[in-house]
């Protein structure tokens, strides 16, 4: 598969909208892709969030591996930065996500006492596209208060949302980061449609994903596309999916086109198998 490229134009008026709204910010919350917690981190934030209380939460954690969230989330602990892993679609998530913006925010809120005032904590979510941001504000405030989408790219500017009188949050769109070296971790973002799919070959892209989860899942795989085994060649992975379905076109010939977007689907929906693509350094 050829190279992935992605950085258009309004990410840098996204990284300058985040750097200008950051003086009123008093934690900073990142939502990650619990599959892919390496690929879904976006490594400018470390310069562009520094002093910040920050809060780091593994979305989708109920498509990933629940063994490698754990993980994940140690490795954020031994960085001095809280975590936690949830699925903004759960009704955990709330209470998860505001025991830890209140615990990142105690010191501000206790400063603030001292001075016999009361603090209005103010956090901002960032984010790669398609992490759910949205979601998990929707979640926190109990009502659909922010637009959201299973697309990369709905958020378009930032939203604020008060929750009580003592805690708004800011909705930000997502931003990616101008250049990925490691294009395997590129390949991460496309397989959970991060990037919008159609700056690359589906077909190709669905094969890589099949191909992948034959190694890290062949069971699953099986179960859900019958005519698919360990066994079954790269070139033929597309043909077996659509034989286990019966994706024919006129003549007889396979619907290649239906099955690639019918994996990708499934595989981003937690269909085929909870898989996390990526571990920790330290366990790698």
């Amino acid at each position: 598969m050829p190279a992935i490229h992605w950085y258009p134009g309004h990410m840098t008026k996204t990284r300058r909208m985040l750097q200008e709204n950051l003086k009123m910010i008093d934690v900073v919350i990142e939502i990650l892709d619990a599959r892919a917690p390496l690929a879904s981190r976006n490594p400018d934030f470390d310069d562009l969030f520094a002093g910040k209380a920050r809060v780091v939460l593994l979305n989708k954690s109920d498509l990933a591996d629940a063994a490698a969230t754990k993980r994940w989330i140690a490795h954020f602990v031994r960085r001095g930065v809280e975590a936690a892993g949830i699925s903004a679609t759960g009704g955990s998530a709330k209470k998860l996500a505001i025991a830890l913006i209140e615990k990142a925010a105690k010191p501000r809120v206790e400063a603030m006492r001292l001075k016999g005032a009361s603090k209005v904590v103010r956090c901002m979510i960032v984010g790669i596209p398609n992490v759910g941001k949205s979601t998990l504000i929707n979640r926190i405030a109990g009502q659909a208060r922010a637009e959201v989408g299973d697309r990369p790219g709905v958020t378009r500017g930032k939203q604020w949302v008060k929750i009580t009188p003592y805690l708004e949050l800011m909705d930000t769109p997502g931003m990616l980061w101008p250049k990925l070296e490691d294009q395997a971790l590129a390949k991460h973002l496309a397989f959970l449609g991060s990037i919008k799919d159609e700056v690359m070959d589906s077909e190709e892209l669905a094969t890589d994903l099949l191909s992948l989860l034959q190694t890290v899942a062949p069971a699953q795989l099986g179960e859900r596309y019958g005519k698919l085994t360990p066994e079954t060649p790269q070139e033929e992975l597309l043909g077996a999916v659509c034989r286990s379905r019966g994706f024919l076109l006129r003549g007889g010939e396979l619907d290649t086109e239906r099955a690639a977007h019918v994996a990708l689907d499934e595989f981003r929906a937690g269909k085929i198998a909870r898989v996390t693509l990526e571990q920790p350094e330290a366990e790698a």
